[in-house]
């Protein structure tokens, strides 16, 4: 079974997350809410209505919670689950993204589709219009390329435009990139991007949606994906947007997480550039090169992990070497930021030193 995460929580539990998850009006906050008052799922979902009305939850949640489309819809999730290759990740176990956990609205629940693992490594979101210029396209691609060469994960929408250009250019160098849906992951949109986000799931990547499977396309919820694209990022690159666009949204919520915000300048006569130059006013990075972002990634060109530094003496493997650690053991146990320990342990698997298993990383011996 390929119920990624869901180990340490009973077959019974698991059935009382997905039912919650599906309820109306209930997102990460009452989810939360419910389950600190009641210490599981499944007592929440044995309460009396009293009790969730005692809470402050809409009747309409305490009312659904047993009706059979609830319990259907979380018999199918379980079913999902079985199927090689997807997974769900949940707030409160070891494996869930370790940046995506640190906002204050971290979706409870993940559907992912792929490889989860891909979501410890260093991540940069790459964000931009839907109807992008040509050139724009280019610049996301050319940047997408290098950024994933240099062993970053690139995650973006899945949208068409910019975010198709980014996703597609980090595949074309064998690179590994995270796609967050708006939708369900049984209910893709767009349609044009399918193909792009099988090859995705295909290759070792990722594709994820804190929606339930079946979920369509509501306005509301893209919003609620930006925050999920930023929290899993290190920094969030726009690359071309107008002052409307969605992707200053995601750049609002990266700067309210503590994420870098960087924006590629455009022609003052191109309103694609707009929204960009409001970026910059605003204090984002103003990015011409790949170093510019690599320069605001502290420590990322400063670690010690050159050959001058013996693979024994290494900091973090001497940590890994006593015992595994996830990525935030590690950063709350060496000192380090968790940025820094990510990209420390990139290198450190790209040379082969380190290795991530099941969200523990652990020192390969040679």
């Amino acid at each position: 079974m390929s119920l990624s995460a869901c180990t340490s929580v009973s077959p019974a539990e698991l059935e009382a997350r997905l039912r919650l998850h599906r309820l109306p009006e209930l997102g990460p906050a009452r989810f939360k809410k419910l389950l600190e008052a009641f210490g599981s799922a499944s007592k929440a979902i044995s309460a009396p209505a009293s009790a969730w009305r005692a809470l402050g939850l809409p009747l309409a949640c305490a009312q659904a919670r047993r009706s059979s489309e609830i319990r259907d819809g979380a018999s199918h999730a379980l079913a999902w689950l079985e199927r090689p290759g997807q997974h769900l990740l949940m707030w409160d176990q070891p494996d869930y993204p370790a940046l995506l956990a640190q906002i204050s609205d971290a979706p409870p629940l993940l559907f992912a589709a792929g490889d989860p693992g891909i979501l410890e490594k260093p991540q940069l979101a790459m964000v931009g219009s839907r109807r992008a210029s040509r050139p724009g396209m280019d610049t996301a691609a050319a940047f997408s390329r290098t950024l994933a060469g240099a062993g970053f994960v690139i995650t973006s929408g899945l949208a068409l435009g910019i975010d198709a250009a980014a996703h597609q250019a980090a595949l074309d160098v064998g690179g590994q990139t995270v796609g967050v849906l708006g939708t369900g992951l049984e209910n893709f949109y767009p349609q044009r991007n399918r193909r792009l986000a099988d090859a995705m799931i295909a290759s070792g990547s990722a594709v994820l949606s804190e929606f339930p499977l079946d979920a369509g396309p509501s306005p509301s919820n893209f919003p609620r994906r930006n925050r999920i694209i930023s929290g899993l990022s290190l920094g969030v690159l726009v690359v071309e947007a107008s002052v409307a666009s969605g992707s200053l949204i995601t750049a609002r919520l990266a700067a309210e997480q503590g994420r870098e915000v960087y924006a590629i300048p455009g022609s003052i006569h191109h309103p694609g550039a707009k929204g960009c130059h409001q970026l910059i006013r605003d204090g984002a990075v103003l990015v011409e090169t790949i170093e510019h972002i690599l320069e605001a990634l502290r420590g990322w060109q400063r670690l010690p992990l050159s050959t001058e530094t013996p693979t024994e003496t290494h900091p973090l493997l001497i940590l890994l070497h006593a015992a595994p650690h996830t990525s935030e053991a590690l950063a709350v146990t060496s000192g380090w930021a968790l940025s820094k320990v990510l990209a420390a342990l990139t290198e450190l698997e790209m040379d082969g030193r380190a290795v991530c298993e099941s969200g523990r990383w652990f020192a390969r011996v040679n």
